[in-house]
């Protein structure tokens, strides 16, 4: 499917092109894009037509997670088509710019009989059709000529569709409980000039009631609206911390316990069937193919826990299943399959399941990378299990403790287990507590059950698993108040 097309550099061997392609960004989807390039011979739209350059392909991903890219084109058939090179950049096009007001009045307009005013006020912008439209409405100020109302914060597009120079309206109303509110007054400005507002030195602006200014003639003003301050800031979303370098930090955790079964017998859950699958293999491609776009160097430690290991058969609840502990890292998501595969053979499934050891191991690498005091790497943490966590207080205290820290845990119960507790450590619908009683900052726990995706693409699986992810992401940060690395002020 042809989405968009350049426009044609005419005799250039080194063409800069001014065309943009706009495309929506999925993180929980591979995004597969192709650039093929053209020497355009006649004035036909028909690519045949012209003598096809080279092409590169990659996915979305790859090309955010570096911001910019320069690779090899190729030809068809997958080898260099001569010296050409391609270079592709990207960049968020939404305006991440909020603004945060703090407004107070004084002296304004009596409009109650036996009492003082109500007021509130509302914001409008010009609309497409020339009419004023309502941006925002402040909270009511009860009895008083003097208000003081609560620091607000709006996206500057919705204030001002981002452009600092546009005049907007300011109208002061009191409140009346029939919604029969009464103008008190009125002034038009703009995002530059309340920009002028400091702590120090707020800006004062006054309010008109214009009816009243015809009327008399020593009418000065209906009160005073002041602008305390006024700040412009970027609400920085998960495109611009993986565009500013932050790296996804991946580690699987596998589950070798005995409830799996036999691996040489069909029924056990690692039997590896005449397509090369299992559920577990399922899961890691589902989530690692989409992860590994946003790693580097693409080397992933793999652990297993629940095993007996030669050569004593102790039983281990985080070991490397290269059995390489110096040296855990699988070469991308191929890697870990292929080492996973290797490793069946070798070891025996016992028990019990315990998840804590694994949590706490990526959690001493994500607590590392805070000292770096930066946004530049997150952990996620995909643990694969056929059933019940057995060490469940320990678990739920390193969760509670993970929370702190820049990591996210997805779990995937495959089998036909009761996955209960799984639920309960997932707290999207309430705060996780550890056996001490302690909260969780944040919820870091995406739990999805394998056999509710078995007879679905695979992409589906990794769209439930990892919808959540990004706002996890943004959430540390901003907790942290950490902005991307490459950051522009606002």
């Amino acid at each position: 499917l042809q989405l968009d097309r350049t426009e044609t550099a005419v005799n250039n061997l080194n063409p800069a092109f001014a065309k943009k392609f706009i495309i929506d960004y999925h993180f929980e989807e591979v995004q597969k894009l192709k650039f093929a390039l053209f020497d355009q011979d006649k004035s036909s739209t028909q690519l045949y037509e012209h003598d096809f350059l080279g092409e590169f392909s990659c996915t979305l991903g790859t090309i955010v997670s570096s911001k910019k890219i320069t690779r090899t084109l190729l030809l068809g058939n997958g080898k260099p088509a001569g010296k050409g090179m391609i270079t592709i950049a990207a960049q968020e096009l939404s305006d991440n710019r909020v603004i945060t007001l703090s407004m107070a009045g004084r002296k304004l307009d009596k409009k109650d009989l036996f009492g003082k005013s109500d007021p509130f006020l509302e914001f409008y912008k010009p609309g497409d059709d020339g009419k004023w439209m309502l941006v925002h409405r402040t909270e009511v100020i009860k009895y008083t000529l003097d208000p003081v109302w609560k620091p607000f914060t709006v996206p500057l597009v919705s204030l001002c569709d981002g452009d600092m120079e546009k005049l907007i309206k300011v109208v002061c109303y009191d409140y009346d409980s029939d919604g029969g509110h009464d103008f008190i007054g009125e002034f038009q400005t703009s995002v530059a000039r309340l920009c002028e507002a400091q702590d120090a030195s707020p800006l004062e602006l006054e309010c008109i009631n214009p009816k009243k200014q015809k009327k008399k003639k020593n009418y000065k003003n209906s009160g005073i609206i002041i602008v305390k301050s006024c700040k412009i800031t970027r609400d920085f979303s998960f495109l611009d911390y993986i565009l500013g370098g932050c790296q996804l930090m991946f580690t699987v955790g596998i589950d070798f316990t005995a409830s799996n079964g036999n691996p040489q017998e069909p029924s056990s859950l690692h039997y590896i069937n005449p397509l090369g699958t299992n559920e577990y293999l399922s899961a890691i491609w589902a989530v690692g193919q989409i992860i590994q776009d946003y790693d580097s160097d693409k080397m992933f430690p793999a652990l297993g826990f629940g095993a007996q290991l030669p050569p004593d058969w102790k039983v281990s609840h985080e070991f490397a299943i290269n059995f390489n502990p110096r040296n855990p890292f699988c070469s991308g998501v191929e890697g870990i399959v292929q080492a996973y595969s290797a490793c069946l053979p070798h070891i025996r499934f016992y028990g019990p399941t315990n998840f804590s050891p694994i949590i706490n191991h990526v959690a001493r690498f994500a607590a590392q990378a805070t000292q770096q005091e930066t946004a530049s790497q997150y952990f996620i943490l995909l643990i694969i299990t056929d059933g019940v966590i057995s060490d469940m207080d320990e678990t739920r205290h390193a969760v509670v403790q993970a929370s702190k820290l820049p990591m996210s845990i997805i779990i995937v119960g495959v089998g036909n287990a009761d996955f209960a507790a799984m639920e309960f450590l997932d707290g999207d619908s309430r705060v996780l507590h550890s056996h001490t009683g302690e909260e969780a900052v944040r919820d870091i726990v995406q739990f999805v059950p394998f056999r509710n995706f078995r007879n679905v693409p695979k992409e589906t699986l990794a769209k439930a698993v990892l919808a959540e992810l990004p706002q996890q992401v943004v959430q540390y940060f901003k907790h942290q108040n950490l902005p991307p690395i490459n950051s522009e002020p606002a």
